[in-house]
């Protein structure tokens, strides 16, 4: 475990070479809780509800990654999945349930980069149902209350203002992110 604060992401490494997995939890450490499992079987015991991003290694012998992301999608886990893998992508890859998929060797910024991609990918998604949810709500009570009822509620100013702080957030995120990035 390293002393990032939390609520900048929790990481889980998954690779069987572990001079690997030592170096790719070195590259992230300064920013992330990071975890580390050597094989697949640890991988599956270490995920938990608070794992945001699995850095998963393809090929490993007994539970290779393919098992590892199947459990993932089995059990339910709210995660963000890149390969990070010696294993040339093919045609296969486009059933993978992953968000992306990295050839090794991975430098220390490609790794970097990956993980803040992922993180805000899934804040903007996060941040847009939010805001979807509370713009459904403004348009009821559009709909069904009148005018002046709407300007004299303080609650619904409240969620003017809480529709438009998520729209500027959406914004600032969205500078991050590229056009095939964003959930449409």
């Amino acid at each position: 475990m390293s002393s990032a604060p939390a609520d900048r992401g929790t990481v889980l490494v998954v690779e069987d070479e572990q001079h690997l997995a030592d170096r790719y939890t070195d590259y992230l450490n300064d920013r992330y809780e990071v975890r580390t499992a050597y094989s697949g079987e640890e991988a599956i015991e270490m995920l938990s509800e608070d794992t945001d991003i699995v850095l998963l290694d393809r090929r490993m012998p007994v539970v290779s990654g393919n098992e590892v992301l199947a459990s993932i999608e089995e059990d339910g886990y709210d995660c963000r999945v890149a390969m990070v893998t010696a294993v040339d992508p093919d045609f296969d890859i486009i059933d993978l349930g992953v968000d992306d998929y990295l050839v090794k060797p991975v430098s220390k910024n490609a790794l970097l980069e990956v993980v803040d991609r992922l993180l805000t990918i899934t804040e903007y998604s996060e941040r847009m149902q939010e805001l979807t949810s509370k713009k459904l709500k403004r348009n009821v009570l559009r709909v069904e209350k009148p005018k002046s009822e709407l300007r004299e509620s303080g609650r619904y100013a409240e969620l003017e203002a809480e529709i438009d702080r998520l729209e500027s957030k959406l914004d600032v995120l969205s500078e991050d992110l590229s056009e095939d990035d964003l959930i449409r």
